[in-house]
């Protein structure tokens, strides 16, 4: 979801800088990226509450103070008189309508709402759908517009078995099957409630008489559909994680507002069907049980100010707001209060457990892990997906992704995936391998755990090592000295079928867990080494930068004396330096060094002034040396 900084600071009472606000959506635990004046979200399921302006707004209140309110219609508003059913109730327990007819004079789009459009990237479609999908960008509460004039029998609702084709707004046909929500008139279904209209109640550009749908879905009743027929839609995505169900009105309201700063209004209707009283889920005081949980000692009146800043209703009793489905628990209060206070400003304390043992936790696997880390592979995890369609792979009937509809029968196609992502990123020694499930079909579906390793590149980023290569002899021998040789296949994955310009051989061996034998591993155990104790360090959550510098050595003595200096330097700024490029003229007795600074600070973004200042307190001593140069410079 994407959201425009003015927006934002709009609805704040506070006004915070953008590199503030940013820092406080990532306390709040919002993922995001700021490309510019647009924050780039990236909300875990669990909000679906934050998919608008109001809802990140209403988080961040908490310290900016409360969100601002929209300006909604205020005139008077006529009872529309609608022949509606509902005939399931529980799967919308609550629906609104508003009519609205307007001027046919030429509409003339506000420069908010053309702000809007382009900040998603749309082109105008027509006036009531751009202002539906507005609304849904502001409050997070989907509306959907039907041609009034289209709708001119009873317009019913019912969760029903289909066998029929339906056609969407956007002119593509679906056959629709099982059991959908869905809009019908005289048995004809006009719309798949939640996810998309159909054409034949659309609105167009000539469309100066609408009637706008508000509704509260149950999300068990909406999710999965659109995936199910591939249809991607905004309404869908906000519906399946819940919105407010005490939000239709308020919605309609401010549809009717932004309406009215469009066009002229000759008439306007509102009317809502409920199906029953809604009462908002309350849960016990326990700052005791909060404490216990977080390892604090928040005083009540602490813990009860930021719920309350939070949006929370605070008496005898907690108070969860409508929009916030997500909260059940003491538990998830707890959660509240650690993202507001923020979980590196909670103290850490030790505690004593005993030894726990998973039972299902496979041995063998433990020790394959600590045996391949050991050498300096890295383990990778991988979704269990493929789009490629084998002769026994098995098809997924609602995928995730549409271009990954079948289960994987081997590990090698997301090892060289993951392998191209890092070649991509610059890295010339590659060395993955991956624990994991592959799947497989015949009378049944069966499930196997395989190993699989992928080398590529070279052996080492040092200059002593730069031009050996991850080769067979390299890879047998970590198989042979401390696994079984004769169970693997060390196999070349052809370049010229792959996406790259590397021409590294790519080696890559899998076998099935149970074919190798428990008896390896206690040449293992005699040979553990000691291993110090590591110190780590938080990861930073501002952005690397990098600098590529190129030497010339013109003197083979001097090239460990460069070595040296590059090996200690050091600086809080300086989060890795390597070689990436080592060239020996034998002829000129010179040497080419290509080597990569990367620069990150824990505590701001760096400016390209403090970045070239640390580079230089570097490259100056090394090219002060008699012969050594940076070509160009």
């Amino acid at each position: 979801m994407k959201v425009a900084y003015k927006d934002l600071l709009n609805l704040l009472s506070k006004k915070p800088s953008k590199d503030s606000l940013s820092k406080k959506l990532f306390q709040l635990g919002h993922e995001h990226e700021v490309n510019g004046d647009i924050f780039d979200m990236e909300l875990t399921p669990n909000r679906g509450d934050c998919l608008s302006l109001i809802g990140l707004a209403r988080d961040l209140g908490v310290f900016f103070d409360a969100p601002k309110a929209f300006d909604l219609y205020t005139d008077t508003i006529e009872t529309l008189e609608l022949d509606f059913e509902n005939l399931s109730p529980l799967d919308c327990p609550k629906i609104s309508f508003l009519e609205i007819e307007v001027n046919e004079s030429k509409f003339e789009y506000q420069p908010y709402l053309k702000s809007y459009i382009n900040l998603i990237g749309n082109k105008k479609t027509n006036l009531f759908t751009d202002i539906s999908n507005f609304v849904s960008y502001e409050l997070g509460q989907p509306t959907h517009c039907f041609d009034r004039q289209s709708i001119n029998k009873k317009l019913i609702f019912e969760n029903k078995k289909c066998n029929t084709a339906f056609q969407t707004l956007l002119g593509t046909e679906i056959n629709l099957k099982d059991r959908n929500c869905v809009f019908s008139l005289d048995n004809e279904i006009i719309s798949l409630a939640g996810v998309m209209g159909g054409f034949s109640t659309a609105c167009s550009t000539k469309t100066t008489k609408v009637l706008v749908e508000c509704a509260y879905f149950n999300p068990e009743s909406i999710i999965g559909q659109s995936i199910k027929y591939n249809l991607v839609s905004d309404a869908a995505h906000k519906f399946e994680r819940g919105v407010d169900i005490d939000a239709q009105e308020h919605a309609l309201r401010r549809f009717a507002k932004v309406v009215q700063d469009h066009a002229e209004i000759k008439s306007i209707k509102l009317k809502t069907f409920s199906m029953g009283v809604f009462q908002n889920l309350t849960i016990p005081i326990d700052i005791g049980g909060i404490n216990k949980i977080l390892g604090t000692n928040f005083k009540k009146d602490e813990c009860l100010s930021y719920l309350r800043g939070l949006g929370f209703g605070v008496s005898n009793k907690i108070k969860v707001p409508a929009y916030r489905h997500d909260i059940k628990t003491n538990n998830d209060l707890a959660e509240e209060i650690a993202r507001v206070v923020g979980y590196n400003n909670i103290a850490s304390s030790s505690i004593n457990l005993h030894k726990i043992v998973d039972p299902n936790r496979n041995e063998k696997v433990t020790k394959i892990e600590s045996l391949l880390t050991s050498h300096g592979f890295s383990e990778v995890i991988n979704f269990p997906f493929t789009s490629n369609k084998e002769t026994k792979s098995i098809n997924i009937d609602n995928p995730l992704d549409k271009n990954r509809k079948n289960l994987r029968i081997s590990l090698k196609d997301s090892l060289v995936d993951n392998l191209l992502y890092n070649e991509r990123r610059q890295k010339d020694s590659i060395k993955l391998f991956e624990l994991s499930t592959i799947y497989t079909k015949d009378t049944k579906i069966n499930q196997q755990i395989r190993l699989g390793i992928i080398v590529s590149g070279r052996l080492a980023n040092n200059y002593n090592d730069f031009s050996k290569k991850l080769d067979y002899k390299y890879l047998n021998k970590i198989l042979n000295d401390n696994l079984c040789t004769n169970i693997f296949e060390i196999n070349e994955i052809p370049r010229n079928t792959l996406p790259t310009k590397k021409k590294d051989k790519i080696l890559y061996v899998e076998v099935s867990l149970e074919d190798i034998p428990d008896t390896i591993f206690s040449s293992i155990e005699s040979n553990k080494k000691v291993i110090d104790f590591v110190s780590f360090k938080p990861v930073s959550e501002y952005p690397s930068s990098k600098r590529d510098f190129s030497f010339l050595i013109k003197d083979l003595n001097k090239v460990d004396e460069v070595i040296n200096i590059l090996d200690s330097a050091s600086g809080e700024i300086i989060k890795n330096l390597f070689i990436f490029d080592f060239y020996k003229d034998n002829k000129k007795s010179s040497v080419k060094l290509g080597c990569r600074f990367i620069f990150q600070s824990n505590y701001k973004t760096l400016s390209d002034a403090e970045i070239n200042e640390k580079a230089l307190e570097i490259i100056n001593p090394i090219i002060e040396i008699d012969g050594v140069s940076i070509p160009g410079l």
